[in-house]
């Protein structure tokens, strides 16, 4: 580690001293360049096709796992491809299709009723504006920066439990509320890094920085990490 990275982590990691914007903006980008380092490159979670494939799966992982939403989408796209084939099936056919997830009845719900969002509003496209994304039925920021970044290579930084949970334990947020959380993130990574970096975060979220037991002996972050003791 080279000395600049022992400074910041020291700061970081001092009790007696607060850390200065500029430290901690600049010990976000280590964690980043580290974190790049160690994992194999990252997109995308969810397997999809398409935008509209890949917003229908969003909405479905909420509160659900990627790998159950994963076995779920295969079968639902081939019954049900596009924004058409999903407005005019019958509530009950999606319900059935979906029904291993969680909140099934309020997701199916919801894609139904964007799916037909999409065709009176926007073609049957799905559009690429976050603005516009967050509108549809069942897309919050999360889901829309998801779909930004992954199907139009927008900037935008996805605050998942994963995400919210990881930057509260490295100090670059005190907020628990996602979207506040989301806001001081902005300010505290460069923005050609949002995307990689909240995929990198929810990865390591996943694999070491779990909620109730994180692997912090074995974390390559560790020494960035204002919650980590050495003790």
């Amino acid at each position: 580690m080279m000395l600049w990275g022992l400074i910041i982590a020291r700061l970081a990691l001092s009790p007696t001293m607060r850390e200065s914007i500029k430290h901690a903006n600049a010990r976000a980008i280590h964690v980043f360049n580290i974190l790049k380092e160690h994992y194999p490159p990252v997109t995308t979670f969810l397997t999809h096709k398409n935008e509209f494939e890949l917003l229908v799966a969003v909405i479905l992982s909420a509160q659900c796992t990627d790998a159950r939403v994963n076995l779920v989408t295969p079968a639902l796209f081939d019954v049900l491809p596009t924004p058409q084939a999903f407005a005019s099936a019958p509530l009950d056919d999606i319900k059935s299709l979906i029904k291993s997830i969680n909140f099934f009845n309020n997701k199916a719900i919801n894609i139904q009723k964007t799916s037909q969002m999409l065709l009176d509003i926007h073609h049957g496209i799905v559009p690429s504006t976050l603005n516009e994304l967050i509108q549809l039925p069942g897309v919050g920021r999360k889901t829309a920066n998801v779909v930004l970044g992954q199907a139009f290579n927008i900037p935008g930084i996805t605050v998942d439990t994963h995400v919210k949970r990881l930057s509260n334990r490295l100090g670059f947020t005190t907020k628990k509320d996602a979207v506040k959380a989301e806001f001081d993130l902005i300010k505290r990574w460069p923005q050609d890094i949002w995307i990689d970096m909240s995929s990198l975060l929810i990865l390591h979220g996943r694999q070491i920085c779990e909620a109730r037991r994180p692997k912090c002996q074995t974390c390559v972050i560790s020494k960035f990490c204002p919650s980590f003791s050495f003790e």
